[in-house]
C-alpha cells in the first residue's frame, strides 16, 4: 500500500503548487466538483475496458481511477488513512449486514 500513500502525499503536496506546473494542481484548482467529475469519467473508462476484457487497458484505466480518486479525496480534505480505517472497521463483517446497518437517507 505504500505506493498509494506515496501518491496521496504527492497529491497533498501539489495543493499549493502552480496550476501551470502540475496536472494535479490544475485539477485541484478547478475545485472538488471538477475533481469528482474527472474521477467519474475515469471510472466509466475503466468499466468500458472491463467489459471489453482488455487486461492491459483495464490496468491502465484502473491506475487512472486510483489517481483521480485520491485527487477527489484531497479536494475534500479526506485522508487516505481515513478511508483505509473505514475499510479496516468493516473487515470481517458481512457486506449485507454492514449495508443494512447504515443510516438510511
Amino acid at each position: 500500500m505504500s505506493i498509494l500513500h506515496d501518491l496521496a502525499a504527492t497529491i497533498e503536496a501539489r495543493k499549493g503548487a502552480d496550476p501551470d506546473s502540475s496536472w494535479t494542481a490544475k485539477l485541484l484548482a478547478k475545485g472538488p466538483e471538477k475533481c469528482a467529475e474527472k474521477f467519474g469519467e475515469e471510472a466509466i473508462e475503466a468499466i468500458i475496458e472491463a467489459v471489453k476484457g482488455d487486461r492491459a487497458k483495464l490496468t491502465s484505466e484502473a491506475a487512472d481511477v486510483l489517481y483521480h480518486f485520491l485527487v477527489m479525496l484531497a479536494a475534500r480534505d479526506v485522508a487516505l488513512d481515513d478511508v483505509l480505517a473505514e475499510l479496516a472497521r468493516r473487515q470481517g463483517q458481512s457486506g449485507i449486514a454492514e449495508k443494512a446497518a447504515r443510516p438510511k437517507g
